[in-house]
């Protein structure tokens, strides 16, 4: 039996053995392996993925991507060593070797750095020289590598990161030309996409978490970005292209905006406050790292050059390659970093992002135009903790972050008036659940605008239980709320600790957030009887849900289910019975004869 593999003209080698490779990925389960790992299979290459452990993470994440496995083989591969620990003659059907793997940290040693960007570079293309059927070999160096000078690259200036990939540039050159390696170098920028936590990344971390008090290095630095899906097609492209052997191509984007217009952009998405100030390369450098927040190696990176991507240009448009527009890519891998808060909690629930609501930039996710079911969370969480309880829905929710906690921006209006704005695009009548603090602006919601919705569901609501103790509304809770460690903050919400806890500290200790948590709970504790007079004048069906370890405290004249086993926050600990209770009351709410 045949395999077939694309040639540089699109027709089919049919003289292949079955099973046999056309392209091996080294660094295949990296950021930018594994997505070329990926295109490859989508374009029907046969791919060996070269991984130094097992290559669950890899498989797991392409299953994850919906990519089918069926042409991928996954070798152990080390590139450190001579021969790269493996079988020549089992892959040499092997036509593209791809070097997707380096030491991308900061801190690192120069003999850290130098074993895979230096060492291990040669290595692999001596390696591949030896492929009988060598179409190209694909190295990744950096779009830094215009500024390297024709000597020996100093490490004590660059740091070992950005000098050893210098090194290897060269290196990987050198050694390509003695043994007549063809050779394709292609340079990017910062790769951006969903997983790139480095670099650049760590300036928006810092503006979102409003720590970020002046730019570094001023105006007209250029600090140009290319989105991950476009680059890992141009690499899959170069070796198609029989005009890319011997050649270098800077692969970015040439409209990034330069570094104030792009920190502003961003911070408007985000709905945080966009430096003013600026601090001159100069002075950072001499500036210990204890008041800077910045590793002296990222400082190389901070320059007003520009590069020369012409030939990336043509190369893509011969190929039909386009990238997202530059601003549009920007946001999009922004709300990526925010989801997983910059690889630091969980995945989140898809579609996400921030929109506007009410001159707000809120943190949504779920669906937003035909959900049914609406979920609003309770203080210190944040939509996160209904993610448990909609996978066991029947139907879409909307869960959005409120104003000024999770991740959404601080606004300047009411909750009400926010989330009347919210549900104003909604087209369906939803099931209206909230949590604790929301049940208040949910109750008068549902008083003003009972057509609106389907039932009202009100779990562990505050105003008709035990009153917050007085020291949690005065000032001295912001700096405890501010540093609380997870386990505490686990324990004053009756839960387990684990990393859905360990984000409840990091939303807490974004600037203001303890201080608006605090505020919260003081207007919350006046509205109490108010909200108690709401709820006995509702005309619309309305459920209470508690955990029998917090019980009401107040009687009413509304239906109750206590769930057992549970405290403050059974959508957490319990999601399946409160999804099962959601979806009854929505079944009733939609049977024949049922009144709003």
């Amino acid at each position: 039996m045949l395999s077939d593999s694309t040639d540089s003209t699109g027709s089919t080698d049919s003289s292949r053995p079955s099973g046999s490779s056309d392209s091996i990925v080294f660094g295949a389960g990296g950021f930018i392996g594994r997505s070329l790992v990926a295109e490859l299979l989508r374009r029907g290459h046969r791919v060996a993925a070269g991984v130094r452990g097992s290559g669950g993470g890899l498989t797991a994440w392409l299953d994850e991507q919906g990519v089918d496995r069926t042409a991928l083989r996954v070798v152990r591969a080390d590139i450190t060593v001579p021969g790269l620990g493996l079988p020549q003659d089992a892959l040499s059907g092997v036509r593209d070797v791809y070097n997707t793997a380096a030491r991308f940290a900061f801190g690192i040693t120069a003999a850290q750095a130098r074993a895979v960007n230096v060492t291990g570079a040669v290595q692999l293309v001596a390696w591949a020289a030896g492929l009988p059927e060598l179409r190209r070999v694909v190295h990744i160096s950096g779009y830094r590598m215009a500024a390297a000078g024709g000597g020996p690259p100093d490490y004590r200036r660059l740091g070992a990161y950005e000098a050893s990939k210098q090194e290897g540039d060269a290196a990987v050159r050198a050694r390509a030309g003695e043994l007549g390696v063809p050779l394709s170098v292609a340079n990017p920028s910062t790769v951006i996409g969903p997983g790139q936590y480095l670099g650049l990344a760590e300036v928006v971390s810092g503006l979102w978490q409003g720590r970020l008090r002046a730019l570094p290095g001023g105006p007209g630095v250029f600090l140009p970005v290319v989105p991950l899906d476009h680059f890992v097609r141009f690499l899959a492209a170069l070796p198609q292209d029989p005009g890319s052997a011997g050649r270098t191509y800077w692969v970015l984007d040439d409209s990034t905006p330069e570094l104030p217009a792009l920190v502003g952009l961003l911070a408007g998405h985000m709905g945080v406050r966009s430096p003013t100030r600026s601090i001159p390369l100069g002075l950072l450098r001499r500036l210990p790292r204890a008041i800077t927040r910045a590793d002296p190696e990222t400082l190389s990176f901070l320059s007003t050059d520009r590069y020369d991507t012409a030939a990336a240009r043509a190369l893509s448009a011969a190929h039909g390659l386009s990238m997202a527009p530059v601003q549009a890519a920007l946001r999009e891998w922004t709300d990526d970093l925010v989801a997983t808060r910059f690889g630091r909690s969980g995945p989140c629930r898809r579609p996400y992002g921030f929109h506007g609501v009410a001159g707000t930039r809120t943190w949504v996710t779920g669906e937003r135009r035909r959900p049914g079911y609406v979920l609003l969370h309770g203080l210190l969480l944040s939509a996160d903790a209904w993610a448990g309880t909609a996978d066991h829905l029947d139907a879409p929710a909307l869960a959005p972050d409120l104003p000024g906690f999770g991740r959404s921006g601080a606004g300047a209006g009411t909750l009400d008036d926010w989330l009347t704005d919210l549900l104003r695009p909604v087209e369906t009548r939803p099931v209206l659940v909230a949590h604790s603090l929301a049940c208040g602006p949910a109750l008068r919601y549902a008083a003003a605008r009972p057509e609106r919705l389907a039932a009202l569901v009100l779990v562990a609501p505050a105003f008709l239980q035990r009153p917050s103790a007085a020291v949690l509304r005065s000032p001295l809770a912001v700096p405890l709320l501010r540093t609380a460690p997870a386990d505490r903050l686990a324990r004053s919400l009756g839960l387990s600790e684990g990393p859905g806890c360990e984000a409840l500290a990091l939303d807490l200790r974004r600037a203001g957030a303890a201080r608006r948590a605090v505020a919260a709970l003081r207007d919350a504790h006046r509205q109490r009887a108010e909200l108690r007079r709401v709820l006995r004048e509702l005309r619309l069906p309305v459920h209470i849900v508690v955990g029998s370890a917090d019980p009401l405290a107040e009687p009413v004249d509304t239906p109750v289910t206590v769930i057992e086993d549970a405290g403050h926050c059974p959508q957490l600990t319990r999601p399946e019975a409160v999804a099962r209770l959601l979806t009854s009351c929505r079944e009733r709410a939609a049977a024949p004869g049922t009144t709003s």
